[in-house]
């Protein structure tokens, strides 16, 4: 799909048989494009447009580089987390003097936030660099408010693992097994934070460090965003930490829960073994048994099993193990 942005153009649908984009367009947008409409937006600019594959290159001189007056940039944004399956899609923009093109393969929340915002003031889309700047901005933007979520669901987590109740720390082992699952996908959240975050912060220092930012007044937006990366790495970090922590104590807390049981089998194993042994010795079947014509053998037999079974208990109780 193409659409075109800036004066005179609303965002509308562009059909790839068309001979020309809108000259008022500032913006061109493709989402999925075909060929052909590859085709008309590469006439229109002058420069070829990347392909998918092209956009999936890892390396930065793949993402980030200039060819024939034009500036590619390639970062990866952060999408499906509203899905509930956080990944990164990669986006290209291709900057020229006078347009911006967005090269796309699915639609991240920011983009479609900002196309809407557009919608309702047409002075964001007056020059391509505003527009690039814009861009970036919202999906930085968006990269902050999912680390305020992120650090919320570990807020909870926490307040789940440190209960101030003791007893409330006894969690059940689908709650234990819930709890895990809950850190591993803020750790999975904050690992495709990171890696977009990453992108972003060498997007813009290739930018900054192009030497010539496309568009008047973007050099200090261009500033801001780059501390705004870096604020945000270093919260990223903080938060990959807190994760790490909270994994080891829930681990903790099912270690203990393990030792906890395996003390409750150990010490009623104890106090059990004294009665069997005396029961199993006076469960024999030899013909020449001294104690087999006592006539009080067998209360005798129940009383020493009682005793053994409560001495054990009791010193254990004293010492504290139980």
């Amino acid at each position: 799909m193409l659409r075109a942005y800036g004066p005179g153009c609303d965002g509308t649908l562009i059909e790839a048989g068309h001979k020309t984009v809108p000259d008022g367009a500032t913006w061109i947008d493709l989402e999925e494009p075909t060929r052909d409409e590859e085709r008309l937006v590469e006439q229109c600019i002058g420069v070829g447009v990347p392909t998918q594959e092209e956009l999936s290159e890892i390396e930065p001189s793949s993402r980030l580089y200039e060819r024939n007056g034009a500036l590619y940039l390639t970062a990866s944004v952060l999408c499906g987390v509203v899905d509930g399956n956080p990944t990164t899609t990669p986006v290209g923009f291709v900057l020229t003097k006078d347009r911006l093109v967005t090269i796309r393969y699915a639609t991240p929340k920011p983009i479609r936030a900002f196309t809407e915002h557009v919608h309702r003031e047409p002075e964001l889309a007056r020059d391509a660099g505003t527009v690039l700047a814009r861009l970036l901005d919202a999906i930085i933007d968006r990269l902050a408010d999912e680390l305020e979520n992120v650090a919320a669901e570990l807020e909870q987590i926490s307040s789940h693992i440190f209960a101030p109740n003791l007893r409330a720390r006894r969690i059940p082992a689908q709650r234990l097994t819930a709890l895990l699952t809950r850190i591993g996908r803020a750790q999975t959240l904050l690992a495709k934070l990171r890696y977009s975050g990453v992108s972003m912060s060498r997007l813009l220092s290739f930018l900054s460090g192009s030497g010539r930012p496309r568009a008047q007044d973007i050099e200090g937006p261009i500033s801001s965003l780059i501390g705004d990366t870096n604020s945000l790495a270093e919260h990223t970090g903080f938060l990959t930490d807190n994760v790490l922590f909270l994994l080891d104590a829930a681990l903790g807390l099912i270690s203990i829960e393990q030792n906890a049981a395996m003390k409750v089998f150990s010490w009623v194993a104890v106090i059990l073994m004294p009665p069997t042994l005396i029961a199993g010795i006076y469960g024999m079947n030899f013909e020449y048994f001294p104690e087999l014509k006592w006539h009080y053998g067998y209360a005798i037999s129940i009383g020493i099993m009682i005793a053994s079974a409560i001495l054990p208990f009791w010193i254990l109780k004293r010492l504290r193990w139980i």
